[in-house]
């Protein structure tokens, strides 16, 4: 009895500290400011599933997305501005109203590598964009 204890409370401890880690994890990069909230569609499949909760950091020309539940230091996708063209806005589709907020904006992107799908908030959407525009020229 007294072992099933132990592995009990070393399996609490264990999530608690995963938990911790996540929460440590955003937390620093929060501070780094140029912070927001983002998802990403991660494959296209029926009924409006695909899309990933996370993150996103302005570095330079790169925007770095790193998933909400993950302990990597890591970005998962980084989008670079100088191919990233906004393709099409809408708003979410009811099947994908389940995990993106309603009143958020959907970014159907292309880049050089492929199309990408992005949610955001309404208000997130102008500081992207505005971000996006201020790509330097190329010089030929």
């Amino acid at each position: 009895m007294r072992s099933l204890l132990e592995v009990v409370a070393i399996g609490l401890v264990v999530l608690l500290a995963l938990l911790a880690g996540l929460f440590v994890r955003r937390e620093v990069f929060a501070r780094g400011h140029g912070t927001v909230e983002l998802y990403l569609r991660l494959r296209q499949t029926a009924g409006g599933r695909g899309w990933a909760p996370g993150f996103a950091q302005f570095r330079g020309d790169d925007l770095r997305w790193y998933r909400m539940f993950s302990l990597s230091p890591r970005p998962r996708r980084t989008l670079s501005r100088r191919d990233l063209k906004v393709v099409a806005r809408r708003a979410p589709s009811a099947e994908e109203a389940v995990l993106v907020p309603a009143d958020w904006v959907v970014l159907q992107c292309a880049d050089s590598r492929a199309q990408v799908e992005i949610a955001m908030p309404l208000h997130t959407v102008t500081g992207f964009l505005s971000w996006l525009e201020a790509a330097a020229p190329y010089s030929t």
